[in-house]
């Protein structure tokens, strides 16, 4: 018989499961859940993109692409990030093109994190990161964000976390779960701690084109020397209602790069054909696309920051991504608690801010990235739950 249990790496095994998925098998086995859970959009890919993608089949245009992608795409991608964002790469030798943004990330910490290294995380954030970092030997330092800094990253929170260790900082913004965006100045007193040291920013900007309240998402890459320290992630998943396409980037210095991309030509070869055809008019084409998929969630956003305000349950205003992060600290529940006994309750199914770190601890994280209908029963649903309880203020 065998023993798995030596057999398996200890790491693996230590890994806790995310606790989004949990939640998610759990509603996907109770009938007529309406699950807020998952953070993927609603709307359908543009028609443009659809497109792209089907006249790449019909061409035939199926074989492996070069390791780091079409270089028609990866000019698209230094095209596109100059144009929307002002950083600018070579598409030769300072972008690659990843299965997902998720391959990103893991990438960049596995270049850059040995056994004894340091990464600061700051949390609540993406369940990703940790996990990832454990697996490389690394160690997770986390930072933790709070409501009255708008989950914002701060430079002092940031300085009193690193050691001679510290490696990498992850700057997850806009941020999965809080909605919390960091501003032209909020950045620049980063870049203030990191300059003169050997810290390198992986940047996960996946949400940066989904940014609320007029002002627009800037890139810590723009500022002065952070390009050269600094690796950009993003993707198609979120801005473009792609995410069953699985395709993103990296974009960084050419080191870093030339050492991601080793990895990713043994473990991936290359992105899905398809999809690169795909996101090449996604690129070009589909600003206006975008456009209007920011102004529907703009519209569900200020929807439920109000119904859960109206409820009872204190809201931070989140300017970036799609999610809420109400509190629930005055039910007097668990985040843990709360879920269970809403989707068992009242069959709406939402994720325990925990799982995006214990400083998520008595908050619940709500994707808004569903039609105004789904939204308006479900937080009616939620509101009952809570009137329920009798404990909020």
């Amino acid at each position: 018989m065998m023993d798995y249990e030596n057999l398996l790496s200890q790491k693996v095994q230590r890994l806790k499961p995310s606790g989004i998925r949990r939640f998610f098998d759990l509603a996907a086995e109770m009938d007529d859940v309406i699950s807020l859970g998952v953070g993927e959009p609603d709307f359908k890919t543009p028609w443009l993109i659809r497109e792209a993608g089907i006249a790449s089949l019909v061409k035939s245009k199926t074989w492996y692409t070069a390791n780091a992608g079409l270089p028609e795409l990866r000019k698209a991608i230094s095209e596109y990030l100059g144009r929307r964002f002002n950083i600018h790469y070579d598409p030769q030798n300072e972008i690659f093109v990843t299965v997902g943004g998720s391959e990103a990330i893991d990438l960049c910490i596995r270049a850059m994190i040995e056994p004894g290294d340091e990464m600061l995380l700051p949390e609540p954030s993406f369940v990703a990161y940790a996990p990832i970092c454990t697996l490389t030997g690394g160690t997770v330092v986390p930072i933790e964000t709070r409501e009255e800094d708008g989950f914002r990253l701060t430079a002092e929170a940031l300085r009193s976390k690193i050691t001679d260790k510290t490696k990498l900082l992850v700057l997850p913004f806009p941020c999965n779960p809080t909605g919390g965006v960091m501003r032209r100045d909020d950045l620049e007193a980063i870049a203030e701690v990191l300059r003169g040291t050997n810290i390198t920013v992986l940047s996960d900007e996946i949400y940066a084109e989904l940014t609320y309240g007029g002002e627009t998402h800037v890139s810590i890459a723009e500022l002065d020397g952070m390009r050269e320290r600094t690796v950009v992630v993003n993707g198609f998943s979120k801005a473009y209602a792609m995410t069953g396409w699985r395709l993103g980037y990296a974009a960084g210095p050419e080191p870093v790069i030339k050492q991601m991309l080793k990895i990713h030509q043994y473990a991936i070869m290359c992105s899905p054909t398809t999809s690169q055809y795909a996101a090449i008019t996604a690129l070009t084409e589909c600003d206006d696309e975008i456009a209007s998929m920011v102004k529907q969630y703009d519209m569900r956003r200020r929807l439920v920051v109000d119904a859960f305000n109206s409820m009872g349950l204190h809201c931070f205003e989140p300017h970036g991504a799609f999610y809420v992060f109400p509190c629930i600290k005055s039910t007097g529940l668990s985040s843990n608690d709360f879920c269970e006994e809403l989707l068992k309750q009242k069959k709406v199914a939402v994720i325990p801010g925990n799982a995006f770190g214990e400083s998520g601890e008595g908050y619940v994280r709500v994707s808004y990235s569903y039609s105004l209908d789904y939204l308006v029963e479900a937080t009616k649903r939620i509101g009952e739950f809570v009137a329920s309880l009798g404990k909020t203020e």
